[in-house]
């Protein structure tokens, strides 16, 4: 039951950062995103509610999945550790762009959270094996979100 706990916990964090990086959104999205020149392949604004709903829980569980592992406290704080900071960075992207309608900025922003969410995915993996599938396609995700924000700040510049 204590593991149950600990990886709800960690999704109710997860959804939680989510929450608050879509508010940061929400306005922007009928104000000023609309304004910008996007790529053909800019999918429609309703599909990344739903994206990301889905790719928090899936974050959610397999940290909670590397918190309960048994792995030595040291590794698991480790993992944790990286886990926390993409989370932060990836609530960051929002008001980046979103919020300072800087997509240059979010860009190179962006780059960085691929990194530590590929570094994650590696440490992850390593502790427990569904915890790192977990993460692919929040990997694969933000994957496509950096080349979409990159298509935006060069059809905009």
């Amino acid at each position: 039951m204590q593991k149950i706990l600990k990886i709800v916990l960690v999704v109710v964090i997860c959804i939680t950062v989510g929450y608050f990086s879509g508010m940061e959104t929400r306005e922007s999205i009928t104000t000023w995103y609309p304004t910008l020149v996007k790529p053909i392949f800019n999918p429609p604004n309703w599909i990344f509610g739903p994206v990301w709903t889905v790719l928090y829980i899936m974050m959610g569980i397999a940290a909670g999945l590397v918190w309960t592992s048994g792995s030595d406290e040291q590794t698991i704080k480790k993992a944790l550790g990286f886990f926390a900071i993409q989370l932060g960075l990836n609530a960051l992207w929002s008001f980046l762009f979103f919020g300072l309608h800087n997509p240059l900025l979010a860009l190179t922003e962006i780059i960085l959270l691929w990194l530590l969410i590929f570094e994650t995915y590696n440490v992850f993996k390593k502790i427990d094996k569904t915890a790192g599938l977990l993460l692919l396609p929040y990997l694969a995700w933000v994957s496509f979100a950096t080349i979409l924000n990159g298509s935006i700040w060069w059809l905009n510049r």
